[in-house]
């Protein structure tokens, strides 16, 4: 099992959380630990030991029992730097997470300029660049052209312009870090990291350190295998793997966000009734909120962190989009009764709410007297097959199931409608006969492609659909104990 030392109180959150990394770094551990321990910020410093064999972790043992700052922790078996990190980054504590390599070749001097734009609230990571920075030692040319090449090779799959990708002082926000489930055991981190963040679109800033790079004499121990490895672990993370590390149906949200021609039929299904003060719940990544932009007020939510992450990268900067998270099975739809909605935008998610009646009460207590509710859901209960499972549908609604969930919840239906009569074959298809989770990218892209055709096809009132477009109003006229309700949210 593994053993933690540190006496540091849980109540007194640090600024920063340090994660040291260490393997058989005996020569400079040490020194390396004081300096970090002088630097005047409020930290905590997290010593992860990969099973070191040289004596390192009796060096920090001994720090820690006379050092509270400093927790630390031995991994039961070596894993590698990438493993010891994703163990700091869960126990980590503070506002802000930096990685510190147990050797001296960067200099924890540089951590008020590492952590100044995430404190200042400009950017959510930060990376330390050093090829900007002075001074610098001289490194080894080859290893400089093996990092310009990785560095590069990342920029072109992720469009980033960083300078220096590989380096090993990289800052984070603590919830943008513990968000991100890393895979890497070994010095794959680094491109991993990188392509998730850059996904997610984080504010990513690049800041000049100092740089004393050591020769392979020295414990040095990146060789030419990590570099082949990270041009491996670039094309993964960049190019093909894409969902791993977010909320499930994040595949499908990203294929969904390039259907134009799909989004607007979606869209003109529900824009006549769209008001200006709306509630946009499950945003996900903000397909509809980008449509809907330009009303008086949008809070778009979503249960999500990752998802609550690229809203707020997206839209956090424009003063009419407000982010915030609302789980429809707790009480965080109170805090927005004081918006005043007129609207509520529910696409795709009364279907993932095991409680979906109440989900709907606690919209309709979100909204004013003659306030709307859009609903878009799956239709036809038969259709439910493995990728209705694989996003996590509860269920899929007919006219009466839906019609009678609204009408307990207290709101009086207007209109129900079908849509996408013709998609209902190939998704029958591919969930229930071919059992596959996704709609496979090419099947999307024509889908799009055909949508206008589509739509010519199945004019204005189909008689069935792969979905369902409910509108429904809170009556205009609600009871006392509702008023007594809503004047307390205000």
């Amino acid at each position: 099992m593994s053993r933690r030392i540190g006496n540091m109180p849980p109540e007194m959150a640090p600024t920063l959380s340090v994660i040291v990394p260490v393997y058989n770094e005996r020569p400079t551990v040490g020194a390396l630990l004081r300096r970090v321990i002088d630097v005047p910020i409020a930290k905590e410093i997290i010593v992860i030991d990969d099973c070191s064999t040289d004596g390192s972790d009796r060096i920090v043992e001994e720090l820690a029992a006379r050092e509270p700052s400093i927790r630390f922790i031995r991994q039961e078996r070596n894993q590698g730097k990438g493993a010891a990190l994703r163990r700091g980054f869960d126990e980590a504590r503070g506002d802000v997470v930096i990685v510190q390599d147990a050797d001296l070749e960067y200099d924890p001097s540089d951590y008020p300029k590492m952590v100044q734009p995430i404190i200042e609230g400009d950017a959510d990571v930060v990376y330390g660049s050093r090829f900007a920075g002075h001074p610098r030692r001289v490194m080894l040319y080859w290893h400089t052209v093996g990092n310009s090449i990785l560095t590069w090779l990342s920029n072109v799959v992720t469009n980033l312009n960083l300078t220096d990708m590989e380096t090993g002082y990289k800052a984070f926000r603590r919830d943008v870090i513990q968000s991100i489930r890393l895979k890497s055991n070994r010095f794959g981190f680094e491109p991993e990291v990188t392509a998730k963040i850059a996904r997610r679109g984080y504010r990513i800033y690049e800041v000049p350190i100092s740089y004393r790079g050591r020769d392979y004499w020295e414990g040095k121990k990146i060789n030419w295998r990590d570099g082949v490895s990270a041009i491996w672990t670039i094309f993964k993370y960049g190019l093909f793997v894409k969902g791993d590390s977010e909320a499930g149906g994040y595949i499908t949200l990203e294929r969904m966000g390039k259907l134009s021609h799909y989004n607007n039929w979606i869209w003109e299904s529900i824009a006549p009734w769209v008001g200006d003060r709306v509630l946009e719940v499950g945003a996900g990544t903000g397909n509809m909120t980008r449509v809907m932009y330009g009303r008086d007020l949008i809070v778009a939510t979503d249960i999500e962190v990752p998802y609550l992450h690229v809203l707020r990268n997206r839209f956090g900067h424009f003063p009419s989009i407000r982010i915030a998270k609302l789980d429809l099975n707790s009480d965080d739809h109170v805090a927005l009764r004081a918006h005043a909605f007129d609207t509520v935008v529910c696409l795709n998610v009364l279907e993932h709410i095991e409680d979906d009646e109440q989900a709907l009460r606690n919209l309709y207590d979100t909204l004013i007297p003659g306030g709307r509710l859009l609903l878009y859901v799956p239709e036809d209960p038969a259709l439910y097959g493995t990728m209705d499972k694989q996003v996590g549908h509860f269920r899929r609604y007919s006219v009466e199931t839906l019609r009678s969930v609204i009408e307990s919840a207290g709101f009086t239906v207007d209109k129900i409608t079908h849509i996408n009569r013709l998609g209902r074959l190939p998704w029958w298809f591919n969930g229930r006969v071919l059992r596959r989770v996704h709609i496979p990218s090419g099947q999307s892209r024509v889908f799009d492609f055909l949508v206008p055709m589509i739509r010519r096809i199945e004019g204005e009132n189909p008689k069935r659909g792969l979905s369902l477009v409910a509108v429904a109003t809170k009556p205009a006229e609600i009871s006392a104990t509702e008023s007594a309700r809503a004047a307390e949210g205000r």
